[in-house]
């Protein structure tokens, strides 16, 4: 599983933006300019968000 980083507002406001119901269980592994890939802490999903 990669690791990742707790996600500041702007990133939290982008992921529901996005569709993602629980911020509180994703953490952001790269935070590129034009998306966000994001790892669920607990079974290692991984998604790729457009970042707007």
């Amino acid at each position: 599983m990669k690791s990742g980083r707790k996600p500041t507002v702007n990133q939290r406001k982008a992921m529901e933006w996005a569709g993602v119901k629980d911020t509180n269980q994703w953490l952001v592994v790269k935070n590129l300019p034009g998306e966000l890939h994001i790892v669920h802490r607990f079974t290692g999903q991984i998604k790729e968000l457009p970042n707007g």
